[in-house]
This record gives structure tokens, sequence and C-alpha cells, in this order.
């Protein structure tokens, strides 16, 4: 039996397991797994061949689609379950993984290009320390995502019973106000260097509608209008130092 590391944020542990997959299974799920895919590999391509490392990245929904872009990329997950979901990748060398505390990272300083967190800060409580460590070890960018209170997520309390009776696992997850975040990211150095809404409908909705070209007119309407980029949640955004002119 795997034991459970004495980490202090091991959110990781329940995003790599095969019931938090579930959540995007079917023809809904590979749509919103496609529209993340798409805007992350947009704001890498800067940094063709990058170094990237996946912090909490166990999950799987981006490492095929990274390593397939050619990035080099190691995953680092907070317990030997973590690698689960993308064990064939290890075992066939596209990619590595290792086990460590996401709030002291086990690399030095700069020791990737870009590092990537996806599915874990809405869930850590000691989030400042987790972006200290986020940054320390990249130099190029940092790409995370996070809901915002600026959305549809401010009424998460009444859409969570909906929520868990489609997704049956679902849990409670904190929405962060942006201008909190980002005084913070700027006392670390680092400065946005794009920022990108993924959906202005909740993704619970997505779900239970099952039609991804629904969905597609939905999204596609409400961005055309600018409501998305305004009130759209999950974010995906892309740190990088203030001192670069890569943007």
């Amino acid at each position: 039996m795997i034991s459970t590391p004495s980490f202090p944020e091991t959110a990781d542990i329940e995003t790599s397991s095969d019931a938090y997959a579930s959540r995007f299974s079917g023809a809904a799920g590979a749509w919103l797994l496609k529209i993340q895919l798409e805007a992350t590999l947009k704001m890498l391509e800067p940094y063709p061949g990058a170094s990237i490392l996946e912090v909490g990245g166990g999950h799987g929904q981006l490492t095929a689609g990274l390593i397939k872009a050619g990035y080099k990329v190691t995953v680092v997950g907070s317990d030997e379950s973590c690698q689960m979901r993308i064990r064939d990748l290890i075992e066939s060398g596209l990619c590595k993984f290792q086990v460590g505390n996401v709030l002291a990272l086990p690399y030095p300083d700069d020791a990737f290009d870009v590092v990537i967190s996806y599915r874990f800060l809405a869930h850590v409580e000691r989030w400042k320390l987790f972006m200290n460590e986020l940054a320390r070890v990249a130099t190029k960018a940092v790409l995370i995502d996070y809901p915002t209170l600026r959305s549809i997520n401010y009424i998460t309390p009444l859409l969570f019973n909906l929520k868990k009776g489609v997704e049956k696992n679902t849990r409670p997850y904190t929405c962060y106000n942006e201008s909190e975040l980002l005084g913070y990211v700027e006392s670390l150095g680092m400065k946005v260097g794009d920022r990108y809404a993924q959906f202005f409908w909740p993704m619970v909705l997505h779900r239970m509608i099952k039609q991804p070209a629904v969905s597609s007119i939905l999204e596609g309407s409400t961005r055309v209008i600018g409501l998305s980029r305004l009130l759209g949640s999950p974010i995906i955004l892309k740190l990088i130092p203030t001192t670069s002119v890569t943007d």
C-alpha cells in the first residue's frame, strides 16, 4: 500500500485519481480539456522546446499534449500514486516524474524554463508559499489556473449541490480575488504576460448538456461580446519576470 507523505499541501493526490478524471470523460470533457490545452500551447509559443515542470500534473490533462508539441516535461507529485495516469509516458521515457513537496520543490533555483500548475491553486491553503516555489524554479514563465471571484463562480455555494449531483465527487475550492493574487505576484518580481478566461458558463453546465457543439456556441457568443474576458473562469494566467522582454 502506498503511503501519503506528510507534506502540507497534497491536493494533487485527488486530481491525479481516476475518480477525478471521470469529470472529464466523454465528448464534453474532451472539449473542456481541448480549450485548456489550446490556450496553454498558445502561451508557450515563445518557448519552443522548453523544459517544463508540471507541479501537480499527475492528472495528465496537459502532459501528452506538451510532449507532442516538443516540450521536455517533468511532473512532480505529492505521492507515488500521482504518476498512475501518466505512467505510460514515464515508462516510455517521454517524461520524468518525481515525488516532492510543492512548498519546497526538490529543484534548485531556475531549474526549468517554464513551470505549469493546473488544478492545484484552487485547493492550496498556503498559496503564497506555493507561488513562491513556482516562481523560484522558473526562468521564463509560470502558468497557473484558478477560479476567480469576478465570475459566476461567486455563487459557488449555490451551485455546489448541483455540481456534486453531476460530478459525484466534487469538493469545495477557493475563488481568488485577482487584485490580491496579482499584487502578491508583483512582489515576486513577476508580471502578467497573458491571461485567458476559459469559460463564461460554469463547467458543470457543459458537463450536463453533453453537447460540445452547443457549448461552443454558448461560449463563442459570450466571448465575442467580451463577457468571457470580463467574467470568465477559470483563468489561465501566464506570469513572466518583470525584467523579461518576452510577453
